[in-house]
């Protein structure tokens, strides 16, 4: 089995060009996007289209409803089912999307963690009821991982203090007996990289787009049955129209944030994986099809 990963920034054309690679080289595709693992959030997440999720078999698309809960694992679990699989079918691979930071464990892999029982979590659900104690308690147990968190991240006191509860030891020393292992230890990657002002350009199309498509009426539907309490309900394409929905701004504004804050991403995005990778391909859209057929054939 060959595998391929194809990252960039937002709205660069990933999708289109895993697809057109993957209906030429046998490949099933697998989506590492933070959005489109949830069901009923099509439109904001820019998930391919129906015919085009039927067109080559799609993995790690439409997993979750937005009001369960993600964690990065679980990418780890899909990838190792379906290398199995594709490895007995004699397919090809392409991972594909905008959250990079999952290629990047799949590529480093993660840490176990210590067994957590339910009595752990009900027990740091109580520490957590005092935020500013809770942190304490870090403080004085992990003071070094305490350093790293801001006093009101409630998230990452919770990862660190269930790591204590459940192990008796801080996360740190946790994990350096438990260092991580690699899952993916053979895989080309490209990365599309687009100049900027064409890429603004493409943003602003597909936020037009995303409005012409319902994106109003998803949100309000998704808000209606699951409230905004989820991660998923933070993301951008979300947000905006949240606030337009409460009078802050009115919706040619609301488009253009959504323009903005999605161009910020892909500037973090850039960064990310210029950073982040070695032994990396940068390429122009154009130039995909011809490097994803030299690497499978």
């Amino acid at each position: 089995m060959k595998q391929l990963a194809i990252i960039g920034a937002t709205a660069t054309g990933k999708s289109d060009s895993a697809i057109e690679l993957a209906l030429k080289h046998n490949a099933d595709i697998l989506s590492i996007d933070s959005l489109s693992i949830y069901k009923e959030i099509d439109i904001a997440s820019a998930k391919p289209s129906k015919d085009e999720l039927s067109s080559v078999k799609h993995h790690g698309v439409d997993i979750l409803f937005p009001n369960e809960e993600f964690d990065v694992t679980m990418y780890i679990e899909i990838y190792n089912k379906l290398k199995q699989k594709l490895e007995l079918e004699g397919k090809n691979l392409i991972i594909v999307g905008g959250s990079s930071f999952y290629l990047k464990t799949l590529l480093d892999g993660v840490s176990k963690l210590p067994k957590i029982t339910q009595e752990d979590k009900l027990k740091v659900k109580e520490l957590l009821d005092n935020l500013p104690k809770a942190y304490e308690l870090l403080q004085k147990v992990d003071p070094q991982r305490a350093s790293k968190i801001t006093p009101n991240d409630k998230y990452r006191i919770e990862k660190a203090l269930l790591i204590y509860i459940a192990s008796g030891i801080s996360a740190g020393k946790w994990f350096k007996e438990n260092p991580p292992k690699k899952i993916i230890k053979d895989i080309s990657i490209i990365n599309i990289d687009t100049p900027k002002p064409i890429l603004d350009e493409r943003i602003k199309l597909r936020t037009k787009k995303m409005d012409s498509m319902g994106l109003i009426d998803e949100i309000a539907f998704l808000e209606h049955k699951y409230g905004r309490n989820h991660i998923s309900m933070k993301a951008i394409g979300v947000v905006e129209v949240l606030e337009y929905f409460d009078g802050k701004v009115n919706k040619n504004e609301m488009l253009k944030l959504i323009a903005t804050h999605t161009s910020q991403l892909a500037k973090r995005q850039k960064t990310f994986n210029r950073n982040q990778f070695k032994d990396i391909l940068h390429l122009q859209l154009q130039d995909i099809q011809k490097a994803g057929d030299k690497i499978f054939t």
